[in-house]
């Protein structure tokens, strides 16, 4: 049995989760598990397809970074999937189809997460660089708070009576930001 997994970090990212559950679809998997969460926190959808695969079963993933956040991380589902008989392919990878059934696979699969990882802490280092320098000049104000990009919605809304739970509800806040912001308009 085929159970595919798919997974984008953000809730906004649909259309790349839908285009993974299709290619998963097309490559004949019969059960799909997918989720909207970041790599570093829980993914329980994850936690469940390894639950679910059975001995003999493939766990199929579109591409690895859709899976694994770390080597470590990645080793340690493939440790789980073969101690359970289960297989891992991964369709896309560098233009071709890898799977974990074979030492070559296992080691070609290694190899790339380790990569993945080096290029990810190299990019991680470079950001953090950028923002010390554009800090250092005076450019780097970091990310305007959302509840203060609809303010003005947030104080429109309560003009029209609308209850604080409603407004928070409604621009996608907190019930502690409507507040704040009001407060803000009332000083």
């Amino acid at each position: 049995m085929l159970i595919g997994y798919a997974r984008v970090s953000t809730a906004d990212q649909i259309a790349g989760l839908e285009a993974q559950e299709r290619d998963l679809r097309a490559t004949g998997c019969s059960k799909i598990m997918s989720e909207r969460v970041s790599s570093v926190a829980q993914r329980d959808q994850l936690t469940s397809a390894l639950d679910f695969v059975r001995e003999g079963d493939t766990l199929v993933v579109t591409r690895l970074d859709r899976l694994a956040r770390s080597t470590a991380d990645l080793l340690g589902i493939i440790a789980t999937l073969e101690r359970k008989g289960v297989g891992l392919r991964i369709m896309d990878f560098g233009g071709s189809e890898v799977d974990t059934t074979s030492p070559s696979g296992r080691l070609i699969v290694t190899m790339f997460g380790a990569v993945a990882q080096f290029e990810r802490e190299l990019l991680l280092a470079r950001q953090r660089e950028g923002i010390a320098k554009a800090k250092e000049q005076g450019k780097y104000r970091g990310r305007m708070p959302t509840a203060r990009r609809v303010a003005p919605q947030v104080r429109e809304l309560r003009l029209a009576g609308v209850g604080a739970s409603s407004i928070a509800a409604k621009l996608g806040i907190s019930r502690a930001s409507v507040y704040r912001v009001l407060s803000e308009a009332a000083a």
